[in-house]
């Protein structure tokens, strides 16, 4: 089978298609023929500098929506047939970025029969990032003030969405008049633009936060945090972290590690299958233009979730 593999980290360019064995569902495992897998900034992370893959060639890829191929021993919940979508285990479980994948059947679900293969494989990753943030750490109650950073990107846009189906008021920041109308159409209350406005000048006291920054956003935001609010980074910071302990805040910012998750899948597909929750899809990628795919991800321009689409499958497997 064909995938998206890399030989050396570095740019965009070190991904390559090359041919690879069929993998072969395990105990609990189902194979997937994949029709659609996003792309996240981790797999830049990892594509650049290994992250937490460091050996080579890996391929890429979290997020997927396809067709059960196959199951392994012990599945149930799952049959040849099934359209299912999901995340693989964060971060060893990798690979989605072919035409073929194996991981556990529990870290899936089915596929909302109103979103297309596109639109269930931009969800994942992202979508259980700001999930778990939003109702799994933080128990985001209606009424409640939530202050979402970069608003506009692959986990803000969901993010948005997901704390307005718990009924909160939402303010998001955005760089850029242009990303403004793109987040209120998701339903923000607010929108700030950080290009124009101190967001910590203009937002009320706030009961949380989602940073995908860090940095001065971080320790801008817990200017505004009420006391009993919490901050949710998902960018791991020890310096910040021990500045926030002796000041007494070091219980109200909590470090998200996404994880794959059943019962989360199964709830991020109720809220798309509600219409809650609609990803926004910036470009698609034939996964022989991973590379591109990858620039204008890490271009910053970019609103919503960029998706590799596979067409035109043949088994074609490596020896």
């Amino acid at each position: 089978m064909r995938a998206v593999r890399q030989y050396e980290f570095g740019g965009p360019e070190v991904l390559k298609e090359a041919m690879v064995p069929l993998p072969v569902p395990d105990v609990g495992e189902i194979r997937i023929a994949v029709r659609a897998a996003g792309i996240n900034p981790t797999d830049c992370q990892h594509r650049a500098g290994g992250l937490f893959l460091k050996d080579l060639p890996p391929t890429l890829g979290w997020d997927v929506s396809g067709v059960v191929e196959s199951v392994g021993l012990g599945v149930t919940i799952f049959r040849p047939g099934d359209e299912v979508f999901g995340m693989l285990p964060y971060p060893y479980g990798v690979g989605s970025h072919a035409e073929y994948v194996v991981g556990p059947a529990r870290s899936f679900a089915p596929k909302p029969a109103g979103l297309d293969h596109v639109r269930a494989a931009a969800l994942p990753l992202a979508s259980l990032t700001a999930y778990q943030a939003i109702v799994d750490t933080a128990g985001l109650r209606p009424g409640r003030r939530a202050l979402i950073h970069a608003a506009s990107g692959g986990v803000g846009h969901l993010a948005v969405q997901i704390a307005k189906a718990r009924g909160a008021h939402v303010i998001g920041t955005v760089l850029g008049e242009d990303r403004q109308k793109f987040v209120r159409d998701l339903g923000a209350d607010e929108v700030i633009d950080n290009a124009t406005t101190d967001f910590a000048e203009t937002a009320d006291e706030v009961d949380f936060v989602l940073d995908t920054l860090s940095g001065d956003i971080r320790s801008r935001s817990l200017s505004i945090l009420r006391p009993d609010g919490t901050m949710v980074t998902t960018v791991p910071d020890a310096a910040a972290d021990e500045v926030e302990r002796e000041a007494g805040h070091g219980g109200r910012v909590r470090t998200i590690g996404v994880q794959a998750d059943h019962a989360g899948i199964k709830a991020i597909a109720d809220l798309a299958a509600s219409g809650a929750l609609r990803p926004q899809i910036h470009a698609t990628f034939p996964p022989a233009r991973a590379a591109e795919a990858h620039a204008m991800l890490e271009s910053g321009r970019v609103t919503g979730k960029i998706v590799l689409v596979v067409e035109g499958r043949e088994d074609r497997n490596a020896d």
